[in-house]
């Protein structure tokens, strides 16, 4: 099987954001590793194809920082990768990314795309479902499953009240939800490894395409405060906690 990845850059999950003067986040000193829901997409990639034979090669969109989630995917067992370099990355919307990792993948020849259904810093949950429209392919999104079977892939995909199963031809589109695959830890021997695999470089076609959505501004969620007690009888305090929603949080 023919796979490739789209991996993606993130801070890491763990760590406190600030912003920075501008309101932009700030990534100084920050911890920046291959998005969890990237991570979960690679793993299985690799599982397919010591299952089936083949290769993976992940993409990634970004800036030269960002060849270090691709060298983190390569030591997992990727064979291959491309980093489509763009130093504006993170100013384009889901529209954008969307079109230059369609534009890198189309002469692929991919039998499987994969990647996270969502990433860990903007959760806007777009990219792969448009990457698959661009593609016209067939799309399984929140995928905790993912196996070949009579030709294609059978996938298990969350949804609202429980799992849904799904029979895709290939080639498809598969986002990755947490659970689809547990990512391996690489040994010293594959990071070293790793270090030596050359990346293709290349830049982002195209490049100077403008995103419809413009980020104005960013806050960070204000600090949470105490819960407050209501006492009294039952009736009272229901009716007192209603005034309060009413009159203080200002929600009903």
């Amino acid at each position: 099987m023919n796979i490739v990845v789209c991996v993606k850059q993130v801070i890491d999950t763990e760590a406190v954001i600030e912003l920075d003067g501008e309101g932009a986040v700030n990534l100084e000193g920050q911890t920046l590793v291959i998005d969890p829901y990237s991570e979960f997409a690679v793993e299985r990639a690799v599982q397919l194809t010591e299952e089936h034979g083949g290769t993976v090669t992940l993409v990634c969109l970004g800036d030269a920082g960002c060849a270090a989630a691709l060298r983190h995917g390569l030591a997992m067992g990727a064979s291959e990768a491309v980093l489509l370099e763009d130093d504006r990355w993170r100013e384009r919307d889901a529209v954008g990314a969307a079109a230059v990792l369609a534009d890198a993948i189309r002469p692929m020849g991919a039998d499987l795309v994969m990647g996270g259904w969502k990433s860990g810093d903007t959760a806007a949950a777009q990219v792969m479902g448009r990457v698959a429209a661009l593609l016209d392919l067939p799309l399984a999104s929140m995928a905790t499953s993912c196996e070949v079977a009579d030709g294609g892939i059978r996938v298990l995909c969350e949804v609202d009240d429980g799992v849904e199963a799904s029979d895709l031809p290939l080639p498809a589109v598969v986002a990755a939800q947490q659970g689809l695959a547990e990512p391996r830890y690489p040994s010293v021997r594959d990071v070293m490894g790793a270090r030596r695999k050359k990346i293709d470089t290349r830049p982002a076609v195209p490049a100077d395409d403008a995103s419809a959505v413009v980020v104005l501004s960013r806050e960070l969620k204000p600090a949470r405060t105490g819960g407050r007690i209501v006492e009294g009888a039952p009736a009272e305090a229901v009716a007192e906690t209603v005034r309060l929603l009413a009159e203080e949080a200002k929600v009903l």
